[in-house]
């Protein structure tokens, strides 16, 4: 009964950036763990591109490390990737996931995937 509704793609040059957001809503109360971007390009496994546990430490794939900035807002519910430096392998669909626990699952942790938002890295 959560919902994770992605936000911010879109199409941008080669060298320019963009900041993608994640949020979490549901009618019942609940807890994020972990929140995590992911992406696919076409023809492509899905991959991990950054990760942020509520209060550790944040991990990022090679590809992006000093380029992509991810962060959260834990009283907002909401994940964000900041995307600088872009470059045409960019291009994919992003996908926000969170491991969320409710009182309907008896507070157990959940996986929860966005829907994705499509990001498109022109050269």
């Amino acid at each position: 009964q959560v919902q994770l509704v992605e936000s911010g793609g879109g199409l941008v040059q080669a060298g320019g950036s963009l900041k993608l957001s994640c949020a979490a809503s549901g009618s019942m109360l609940f807890s994020i763990g972990v929140m995590a971007w992911y992406r696919q390009a076409p023809g492509k496994q899905r991959e991990l591109v950054a990760r942020a546990p509520r209060s550790a430490s944040t991990n990022y794939a090679d590809s992006v490390k000093g380029r992509f900035t991810i962060s959260r807002d834990n009283a907002k519910n909401t994940v964000y990737l900041q995307m600088s430096s872009l470059k045409p392998e960019d291009t994919a669909d992003y996908y926000c996931y969170a491991e969320i626990a409710t009182a309907g699952s008896n507070w157990r942790a959940q996986a929860y995937w966005g829907q994705g938002t499509q990001v498109t890295v022109s050269s």
